[in-house]
């Protein structure tokens, strides 16, 4: 996998999917789609899918999902999540397990995790997860 892979997490997507996204949220996933640089993971795509209200939203949601670089959700995946949860709980840091998986496919792949959930910079503290927060641009 590339490194100018950009994983959008759940938290971002949500926020962007909005009828009146921030404008830095809509701003920043609209660049890297045109860049083509976006990347989804399994568990960012359950997340996504499984919240929708119809069957056309889902359709509709699922085909654009489609366009996106997956990142593989493997065997490899699954340890380094097992890991990476072991090493954070040791660090006194619980961290839903959703959130390790999607931090951990970000790591498998190289490639940036861009956010708006606090728990992803706590997991970037103490391990090779690079992110970049939306927390405080996207306003409460």
């Amino acid at each position: 996998m590339s490194s100018s892979l950009v994983l959008i997490d759940t938290s971002v997507w949500v926020l962007f999917l909005r009828k009146s996204p921030p404008p830095v949220v809509e701003e920043e996933v609209g660049r890297l789609l045109a860049e083509d640089s976006v990347a989804i993971s399994a568990m960012i795509r359950l997340e996504l899918l499984g919240g929708t209200r119809s069957s056309h939203e889902f359709t509709r949601l699922q085909s654009r999902l489609d366009a996106l670089h997956r990142l593989p959700a493997d065997e490899a995946t699954w340890d380094k999540a097992a890991e990476l949860a072991f090493l954070l709980r040791q660090r006194g840091k619980v961290i839903p397990y959703t959130d390790i998986l999607i931090g951990s496919a970000a790591i498998l792949a190289d490639a940036l995790l861009l956010h708006a959930d606090r728990h992803f910079d706590q997991m970037a503290e103490d391990t090779a997860l690079r992110v970049r927060s939306l927390v405080r641009e996207s306003g409460p």
